[in-house]
């Protein structure tokens, strides 16, 4: 029974974590038109790293990091939604917005890690490599990734217009600033809640929406839950490879992720519709 719970917990906090990275990554490629656009590639994963890592410096735990996470996330997707999601800006200009805010969070993270005493550095590690072994309970993660399904299923219609262009959705009668602005806040929400329970965990955003879209098309009443299943069980599956006698749990869950969706990003990369 002892040794039951933590599977159940981790295996909750895996399929929290991938489902809500999924939906995050399915609304930022909404938002910014494009397949590249997800939360760790965009810079908005480091920002939420930078606040948890803040937080625990000053020993703080909980909503704190919660809420100061969500802060940063937000902060990180409006610079890239002002500097890289307008109609007519290249695609190239998005990433390179992402690429400067992710290196800037970055340095800061190695500027905070600096000031840490050594003891407590392996620890913060690998919460920033991404790790659902220290993860808190997650039954909080699995409510709120029901609630963003819930919110998904309704605006649905009008993501699939949306992503044709805001004009042509507002001449089909989508109301283009509120439903941005709701993609925007849940795609906030559920990264920042995802770096809460496991730290920041990269590509899965970019990575599950696109094998899913391969397999049952781009309509995102059947996209949505499907990316939120796939990411979920794509979690788990890592975490479990990571289990594994040959790794002894020296591996990170955000590690595995890496090795994965680094090959595909560059993959969409080359391809014409990703860079706009």
């Amino acid at each position: 029974m002892m040794i039951a719970e933590p599977l159940l917990s981790h295996g909750l906090a895996g399929f929290a974590v991938g489902g809500m990275l999924a939906m995050a990554g399915v609304l930022m490629q909404v938002l910014l038109r494009t397949p590249l656009a997800e939360p760790y590639v965009l810079g908005v994963s480091g920002g939420a790293a930078v606040a948890g890592l803040v937080c625990m410096l000053l020993g703080l735990g909980g909503w704190w990091i919660s809420g100061s996470a969500l802060l940063l996330c937000l902060l990180s997707l409006a610079i890239v939604f002002y500097v890289g999601g307008g109609d007519h800006i290249p695609r190239e200009r998005l990433l390179l917005t992402g690429v400067v805010l992710a290196a800037g969070w970055s340095t800061l993270t190695t500027f905070l890690l600096a000031l840490e005493p050594t003891s407590s550095v392996r620890e913060m590690l690998f919460w920033l490599m991404g790790d659902l072994e220290r993860s808190v309970s997650a039954w909080w993660g699995v409510l709120a990734l029901v609630l963003a399904l819930g919110g998904g299923w309704v605006m649905a219609p009008a993501l699939d217009l949306l992503v044709r262009g805001d004009e042509q959705a507002a001449v089909l009668g989508v109301e283009v600033h509120r439903v941005r602005l709701l993609c925007y806040i849940m795609a906030a929400v559920l990264t920042a809640l995802a770096v809460t329970l496991a730290g920041p965990i990269g590509f899965v955003g970019l990575v599950v929406p696109h094998m899913v879209r391969m397999v049952v098309g781009a309509r995102h009443r059947i996209l949505i839950p499907a990316s939120i299943v796939a990411g979920g069980v794509y979690m788990i599956g890592l975490n479990a490879i990571t289990a594994l006698p040959l790794f002894q749990g020296t591996v990170p869950v955000g590690v595995l992720s890496a090795i994965i969706g680094v090959p595909v990003f560059l993959y969409l990369l080359r391809q014409p519709r990703a860079s706009g």
